[in-house]
């Protein structure tokens, strides 16, 4: 801690918003390439269980021009919402309408958990936002957010890296990730098959192509609390040993 009077806090902040200046333009910039990176079709059928029935991919557009995606750590063993997930999407039911109306966009979560899971926890979060059910469907697989028992054994890939075996450290699990995992009501191997992730989507001439996929740290602009978080003193409160996340209702 640096204790200032008042003129020397105004200048070094004032040196600090040159720097938050050109980290905008800088966004600026990578949202434009975002915008321009190419369009893949997207070939397989999937089919999602939602509360209004069965769906396609193009017919989770509901009309709409775009679709965003959290892929929502939720496995068919889980008792409940990945905690840290859980956060991200108490943000989302008001932003759901603006999309809708100022983006012609859809945007909803979609898990491996059957469909009736999903909604007892939506009723339990007080939720509204769209949440499709993939469980008999190889979507999350097809975009890097679930893997197999065997890819945790022998590795897979996230996040466009190729990692190797994860079960020395499932073995030995750290405490957030035992405490992560068991506020999800599954013990780590279980609660790691699941990955979070954003995938956005565009619809064409009745054809669907996938935009654009982030992963990891890359879906930190889109958590609020990260964001307020990180204008204040102490920040994300990373310290060791790391505060796991809990669901709203739990803390």
């Amino acid at each position: 801690m640096k204790v200032a009077t008042r003129e020397e806090w105004l200048a070094a902040r004032k040196e600090l918003l040159d720097a938050e200046k050109e980290h905008t333009r800088r966004g600026d910039e990578l949202a434009r390439r975002r915008r321009e990176l190419p369009w893949v079709l997207v070939e397989k059928e999937y089919s999602f269980d939602t509360e209004s029935g069965k769906r396609t991919l193009a017919e989770l557009f509901d009309g709409r021009a775009q679709l965003i995606a959290y892929h929502f750590m939720f496995g068919p063993e889980y008792a409940a919402g990945c905690p840290a997930c859980s956060a991200i999407a108490d943000g989302f039911n008001g932003v759901i309408e603006h999309l809708a109306h100022r983006a012609d966009t859809t945007m909803l979560a979609i898990s491996r958990a059957p469909l009736d899971k999903l909604v007892a926890f939506k009723r339990r979060m007080g939720w509204t936002f769209p949440w499709a059910s993939s469980f008999d469907s190889d979507f999350n697989y097809d975009f890097a957010t679930s893997r197999t028992a065997r890819q945790q054994r022998e590795g897979g890939e996230y996040n466009f890296t190729a990692y190797g075996d994860m079960m020395p450290m499932l073995e030995a699990p750290s405490a957030g990730l035992a405490e992560s995992a068991a506020n999800a009501g599954a013990d780590p191997v279980i609660y790691t098959q699941e990955a979070p992730g954003m995938s956005a989507f565009a619809l064409s001439d009745g054809a669907v192509y996938h935009t654009y996929s982030a992963y990891a740290r890359g879906l930190d602009g889109l958590w609020g609390a990260y964001q307020w978080l990180d204008r204040t003193p102490l920040g994300r409160c990373e310290g060791s040993p790391i505060k796991a996340w809990h669901h709203r209702d739990a803390y």
